[in-house]
Order: C-alpha cells, then sequence, then structure tokens
C-alpha cells in the first residue's frame, strides 16, 4: 500500500514576460479563460485528485493569487441580497478552507528544480504532486486524477507524458522509455531539452508530477544542468539511475500551453466551445472568420 498524495506544490513564481503589458501589474495565473483563472483550472484539478494541502511557491507581487482563493464577505453579502443565487454558489466555490493554501517565496529565479526544492519543509517526509498551471489539460477524468490512480498500483515517481512533434524535442524533458501502448511506462532515461536529433523519443514531460520526498534531497546539491538551471528533471533522473522507480504516464486528454500566446488563445477557443451558453455565438463567429480569411486569399 502506497502512501496517499495528499500535498501539491504550484510553482507560479516566474514573471510571466511573455505576457507583457497584461502581467505588469496582473500574475499571469490569474489571467482568465473563458471566466476562470488558470490558477483556479489547477487547483480544481487538484482537488479532484484528493490533494487536500497546496503549496504556493510565489515571489513579489504574487499576492492576488491568495486573495483569490480567500472569502469575499461584501461581494457575497452582495449577490444574496439580490437573489443571484447562482452566482455566488460559483463565487464560494472558489473559496478555499482556512490552512489549506501555504505559500513560501523562491526569492531568486533558479529554475524550476529549485521552485520545487522551496517547499522542502511544508512537504516534509511525504510524496508529493507537482502541477504547472501553464498546463492547462482538457480532459473527462482529471489528468492528475488519472495519475493518483495508477500511481496507487507503481509508486515511486511518476511523470506525465505526451507526444510531441520530432522537432519540438528540443523545448522539453523527454524521456527514454520501451516501446509500448500501455498508459504506464517504466522510464529508463529523461534528457532535458535535448539538441536537436538526439532525443531518445518523442515523449514529452509536460507539467504533471508525483514525486518522492527523494526528489527533494536530490535537489539539495542545487546543481545546475540545462539553461544554467536547476532542473527537477535531473533531480528525478537520479531517481532513475539510483532507484529505477520512474513512471511516465501518458495521459488521456488534450494539453494546452497557455505559456505561450498562441496556446492561451487556442485554450481559450477550446474551452469557451466546450461551454453549451457560449458554444453556438462562438462557433458563428469562428465560422465567420473563417469565410472572411477564405474570400482575402
Amino acid at each position: 500500500m502506497h502512501r496517499k498524495v495528499t500535498k501539491a506544490v504550484f510553482p507560479i513564481a516566474g514573471m510571466g514576460t511573455r505576457f507583457l503589458p497584461a502581467t505588469k501589474a496582473t500574475p499571469k495565473e490569474i489571467l482568465t479563460l473563458v471566466d476562470r483563472p488558470l490558477i483556479q483550472y489547477a487547483v480544481d484539478e487538484a482537488r479532484a485528485a484528493g490533494i487536500t494541502e497546496f503549496i504556493f511557491v510565489t515571489s513579489r507581487g504574487k499576492g492576488a493569487l491568495e486573495d483569490y482563493f480567500d472569502r469575499a464577505p461584501e461581494l457575497e453579502a452582495s449577490l444574496k441580497a439580490k437573489g443571484k443565487t447562482d452566482l455566488l454558489k460559483i463565487l464560494q466555490a472558489t473559496n478555499m478552507e482556512s490552512g489549506q493554501i501555504a505559500s513560501v517565496r523562491q526569492s531568486e529565479a533558479l529554475g524550476l528544480g529549485h521552485a520545487v526544492w522551496c517547499a522542502r519543509n511544508l512537504i516534509g517526509d511525504e510524496p508529493f504532486a507537482v502541477i504547472l498551471p501553464d498546463d492547462v489539460i482538457a480532459a473527462d477524468k482529471p489528468c492528475l486524477q488519472q495519475m493518483i490512480e495508477a500511481y496507487a498500483e507503481t509508486g515511486g515517481n511518476m511523470v506525465a507524458a505526451m507526444e510531441v512533434p520530432a522537432d519540438k524535442t528540443s523545448s522539453y524533458g523527454v524521456l527514454d522509455v520501451p516501446a509500448s501502448i500501455s498508459p504506464v511506462m517504466p522510464v529508463q532515461g529523461m534528457v532535458e531539452k535535448p539538441a536537436p536529433g538526439t532525443a531518445p523519443s518523442n515523449l514529452a514531460v509536460i507539467g504533471r508530477y508525483i514525486l518522492s520526498p527523494q526528489v527533494l534531497r536530490n535537489l539539495d546539491a542545487h546543481q545546475k544542468g540545462a539553461g544554467g538551471e536547476i532542473q527537477l528533471t535531473d533531480a528525478i533522473e537520479k531517481e532513475i539511475r539510483s532507484a529505477g522507480n520512474v513512471y511516465g504516464y501518458r495521459f488521456d486528454g488534450r494539453r494546452f500551453d497557455c505559456g505561450s500566446k498562441a496556446g492561451y488563445l487556442q485554450a481559450t477557443i477550446a474551452f469557451g466551445l466546450a461551454r453549451d451558453e457560449l458554444r453556438e455565438e462562438l462557433q458563428d463567429f469562428l465560422h465567420e472568420m473563417m469565410g472572411m480569411r477564405q474570400a482575402a486569399e
């Protein structure tokens, strides 16, 4: 019986420079897809997977993220007085219980591995999840829930993986795994941002992890890797070599890279089309736009 995963780390200290000027005064994770911010999608996914403790790794200027999950008594009272019960329920669903969210500061931008390491004192000697809010995954069963269910059988460490075009592998951590059609694959090696033509596969690691506390101890060395940063994949790769207990999980769902403008726009369209009250009007608009484009060509 493997120990239950109840804690999740959300590395959200980045400055979001690719979305300037929007992120000049607003944390990137507060930017919305339809009517929910990116961080809400991440937290909801964690909740669905049974996570009860949420650890935000933040930096200066990220206070709005904590405020978002706090109660808003005046707004709640106003909605209640006006009989807007549906909106009140939506608002209250964003509230977190006292003590569920804790935050730690990453004082220097030293990489994802360093960000996760900053949460070590709150994690202790327990397995934990890591969720990158930039990676939004549309799935019938939330991605982390899929992974938690698989982890119950394997234990060890698990990373979410998806197939990417061969010419895109240099932008990801890439897995070396045996040929398999199973969603769970033992990992033989992992390379962060391999040079073009050198990737061991086209299975890329994306922003969902279930990790053992040993990974945190591996990060104690603060060893710098690709890009001169402390890479989480390097700490996981040590577990591959020393314990052989790392698994890739080919999840069922579609991932949107909301750390890029194009990916963010694609996600906005996809999530908008998934909403019954928006679908028809949005489809009509898209058809109109495509017709105008074809006419111009």
